[in-house]
């Protein structure tokens, strides 16, 4: 995992990628010079990708774009199965749970990443919308700001001391960069579950955001 004040490989190759990029450039609010440089897709693996079930329900998509993202963890097991496989088994686990012991209708975050560093496209119709940069699918990962925030969540547990393996932090980095440029989020608008409530969410990542942030401003900018 990247120390504080480090900007990761992952970071620098996005950037370097982006002043490389023949693409318009998207003027970014709160960075520093006068535009964002373009960052390129992350790999993620859509609903369809790992056999989703299907929503109970209608999945609401306003025309607005969100502006603010919010971290989570899932605080499931720690696994060392960083494999594709153990990721899209993890998104099945939160849709479960989500759909089976929340009574919501599909899962309540619009991405995950697990220990591996795989994204998945959580509540259906995340991922389009996303690569389409305009609107905002509602989600349900944190009271009073599913209308304006993208919930990304974490697999695993980070509350009691452990840190997140170098995979999943460079794959938040990239999910977060692009999501500011494609939904122009200022970096400094990146939080984490407990700033909106009483939880212990997201654990270390909480502590992370500082660097997180600095990171996404880099990778952006």
């Amino acid at each position: 995992m990247p120390g504080p004040h480090q900007v990761s490989r992952r970071a620098l190759l996005a950037g370097t990628a982006g002043l490389a990029a023949t693409t318009a450039a998207v003027t970014l609010p709160g960075l520093t010079g006068s535009a964002a440089a373009a960052v390129p897709a992350p790999a993620i693996d859509s609903t369809a990708d790992w056999d989703a079930r299907p929503p109970g329900g209608g999945i609401d998509v306003l025309p607005d774009s969100p502006v603010k993202i919010i971290v989570h963890h899932s605080v499931s097991e720690n696994v060392t199965d960083y494999s594709r496989a153990q990721a899209h088994a993890h998104a099945h686990w939160v849709q479960d749970l989500h759909m089976d012991d929340n009574g919501w209708v599909d899962t309540g975050y619009h991405f995950v990443i697990s220990r591996g560093g795989y994204i998945t496209e959580g509540r259906h119709g995340s991922l389009d919308v996303l690569t389409a940069g305009s609107g905002h699918v509602i989600g349900a990962h944190t009271s009073g700001q599913n209308y304006d925030a993208l919930g990304i969540c974490n697999e695993g547990a980070y509350h009691d001391g452990a840190t997140p393996p170098e995979a999943q932090w460079e794959a938040l980095v990239s999910l977060c960069a692009y999501a500011c440029q494609q939904y122009n989020i200022a970096p400094f608008e990146i939080y984490g579950h407990l700033d909106f409530g009483s939880t212990l969410c997201p654990g270390i990542y909480h502590d992370m955001l500082p660097q997180l942030r600095a990171e996404v401003e880099a990778a952006v900018s």
